[in-house]
């Protein structure tokens, strides 16, 4: 099923409508947002986090959402997601339909979303980032956007939302080892850390 930009308008006014009654965003960095193909990445501990992430970027920008492959599997929840245009991925595992869905919608200069932890997480370091996003990221040469979300988030109170400068991994001449991957991921959630306005604080609170 072809994704429709037009579902997807539909959707996103119907749920801001919904959901900006109960959480006030304030959203801040959107001079950071870069024109054409980037890779979204932001830490995740609540089921509204994406639908704040895609408030935040705008209705102009068509987000596609990579998600958990058990998604795609619920009925109407499947169609909803196919509509939407999000990407399924296996347990974290960039397979070979999640990979090229990714190129796809990168090279039409679209953004694509991706929670570098690979699940939502509720407790700070108690899951080590996955390197799906910088290879994606070294791959295609997209611009990687860290964005902060803060992992409370009090009913009818603002939420700060932080985009930060979106930055690009090099491409090396040689493949690089696991662990470099790793480092390059840990890179990457200390950015979306350093964007707490409370980072002093530490963590994602």
């Amino acid at each position: 099923m072809k994704p429709s930009y037009t579902f997807y308008r539909f959707f996103y006014c119907l749920a801001r409508a919904a959901i900006s009654i109960v959480y006030w965003v304030k959203v801040s960095g959107k001079e950071n947002i870069p024109e054409g193909a980037a890779l979204v990445c932001s830490n995740h501990s609540s089921l509204v986090d994406p639908f704040l992430i895609a408030f935040a970027f705008g209705l102009k920008t068509h987000m596609h959402f990579i998600a958990k492959v058990e998604l795609f599997k619920i009925p109407v929840v499947s169609q909803v997601l196919k509509k939407l245009g999000c990407i399924s991925v296996n347990r974290g595992i960039l397979d070979g339909t999640t990979i090229k869905s990714t190129f796809g919608y990168l090279k039409k200069n679209e953004k694509v979303m991706i929670f570098p932890e690979g699940t939502r997480t509720q407790e700070d370091d108690s899951v080590s980032a996955k390197s799906g996003a910088v290879k994606l990221a070294e791959h295609t040469g997209a611009s990687l956007v860290p964005v902060f979300i803060p992992r409370k988030k009090p009913l009818f109170r603002r939420v700060p939302l932080v985009i930060g400068l979106p930055y690009q991994v090099e491409k090396l001449k040689k493949k690089r080892a696991p662990d470099e991957y790793l480092k390059l991921a840990d890179d990457l959630m200390d950015r979306i850390k350093a964007l707490n306005p409370h980072a002093h604080e530490g963590g994602f609170e």
